[in-house]
């Protein structure tokens, strides 16, 4: 083959894995700008249906954070056996089609309904797209693809609170309508743009098997949420959570001895993925803990709008595309992957300090931001790292099982970190006591942060010329290997 005909080939190989990357960043971005669009947008739906209670309305946000966080391993796991792009599209319209539901939904519980639909394709947008970026970047490119990935979900998350707030100004609905815009067009140039991508001849998972992680994540979740408003004692609660602890064993016990289990156990035997779902635990409560803990101050203590508080926390979600892009590549290259996450955890750290040291009761927006902007860099260097290294080594029939758990650990987090800090501020009444709660909140969310390190530290020790694999290095042809992309 002449030089300038392998030049073609290696060009037109790397336009199409650019394309592949820029139709499966929806799989992370569509997720992220509805849940933190959607957030800034419960105020105006609860003064549009104003004899609703309270505790109908927060099932708009709980129903879809129970059915993502319940499906993201069923769903990964049931997709290796189909083709990747068509399951990553399916997911697409069965979001957009929940989202025009949403917003054409006449009462709370037709909209709760809708948006926990909206769940299900989600659930089934985020591990495929994963698997797109893995089945077709050859494996010294997968983590920086998967970084940039993560990246993109950080300016989705940027964006959502700005473009929430300004479409709520008009009306909410069309919040839910853009989303179900972007997810139809999202769909139509994925189907135009993505190559054939088979599956893998595996079996069929267990509907057995998936029913008891299904159902146990999701009582999980759901005592994760509604433990503050309930109570620890309450029947409901125990209830609630023995269910969980039940079944969850009961699938820890299927995985074990079946033939055929849903997560194999196998996959915790590489070191790059245990050590990169034991981390997200504690960075996600303590992200979860972040973003609420902001908004919540801002608009209960300084009495901010919506959008006052969108725009107060953009900079630290602008941050993790910049810091992801230009910065944690090369931190990794040059210190490997446990030193640049130890650098993340600092400027967490460092941003819940400045909070929990200067926030007063008068306005001060600019140490919000500040400690926004240190959080960012800090989810920049920590979130893209993690997703990257854990996905480094996944074999190709796990990449969408993989990916899912992780993001399902990260998901039940976040809930988690959310669910402490209400449990923490919820029963102050004066101002200076809510100030004092919330100091301790952010000490507290420092301190777990710090808890990152020691998964860190065990497992993402590599030696240099692995950790060089796990970096962003230069571009390189697409792999020809049929059991991946026989088809391209």
């Amino acid at each position: 083959m002449s030089t300038r005909t392998s030049t073609s080939i290696t060009r037109s190989e790397s336009s199409l894995s650019s394309r592949v990357f820029a139709v499966a960043c929806v799989g992370t971005a569509l997720p992220n700008l509805d849940l933190f669009s959607v957030n800034i947008a419960l105020p105006s739906i609860a003064a549009e249906f104003d004899s609703v209670p309270l505790s109908d309305l927060s099932w708009i946000l709980n129903g879809y954070a129970i059915a993502y966080a319940a499906l993201l391993v069923f769903f990964g796991r049931l997709s290796e056996g189909y083709r990747r792009d068509r399951s990553f599209i399916l997911g697409i319209v069965i979001f957009s089609i929940a989202s025009a539901g949403c917003a054409l939904a006449g009462g709370v519980w037709g909209l709760v309904l809708f948006h926990t639909a909206a769940a299900f394709g989600a659930a089934l947008m985020t591990p495929t797209s994963i698997g797109l970026l893995l089945a077709t970047f050859p494996p010294e490119r997968r983590a920086s693809a998967v970084r940039g990935w993560a990246g993109i979900g950080g300016f989705a998350a940027a964006l959502g609170p700005i473009v929430g707030g300004l479409l709520v100004t008009f009306d909410w609905r069309l919040v839910f309508l853009a989303n179900a815009l972007l997810g139809t067009t999202a769909a139509i140039v994925a189907w135009r743009v993505l190559p054939s991508i088979p599956g893998h001849p595996v079996e069929r998972p267990s509907v057995v098997a998936a029913s008891l992680l299904t159902f146990g994540i999701a009582a999980l979740v759901f005592s994760i949420i509604k433990v503050n408003s309930w109570g620890f004692q309450s029947p409901g609660i125990i209830a609630s959570a023995f269910v969980a602890a039940v079944l969850l064993a009961l699938f820890v016990m299927h995985c074990v001895r079946s033939s055929n289990p849903l997560f194999s156990p196998s996959l915790f035997r590489i070191r790059l993925f245990s050590g990169a779902s034991l981390a997200m635990v504690p960075y996600s409560v303590t992200f979860g803990a972040m973003l609420f803990s902001v908004a919540l101050w801002g608009q209960s203590a300084w009495g901010w709008s919506a959008l006052q508080a969108g725009l107060a926390i953009i900079p630290g979600p602008l941050m993790v595309p910049l810091t992801s892009t230009f910065l944690t590549g090369r931190l990794i290259a040059r210190c490997g992957a446990a030193m640049t996450v130890t650098l993340g955890v600092g400027f967490v750290v460092l941003g819940f300090g400045l909070w929990a040291l200067l926030i007063g009761l008068t306005e001060s927006t600019g140490i919000i931001v500040a400690g926004m902007l240190l959080n960012g860099i800090g989810v920049g260097l920590i979130f893209p790292s993690l997703m990257g290294t854990g996905t480094q080594e996944l074999p190709p029939t796990s990449f969408a099982t993989g990916s899912g758990m992780i993001n399902m650990l990260r998901q039940a987090s976040i809930a988690i970190g959310v669910a402490i800090f209400v449990a923490i501020v919820g029963t102050k009444t004066s101002m200076q006591d809510q100030l004092s709660a919330f100091r301790i909140g952010w000490w507290l969310m420092a301190a777990i942060t710090c808890l990152t390190l020691w998964p860190t530290f065990v497992f993402l020790r590599k030696q240099p010329e692995l950790q060089a694999s796990v970096a962003a290095p230069k571009a390189s042809p697409l792999p020809t290997d049929s059991d991946d992309l026989n088809q391209l």
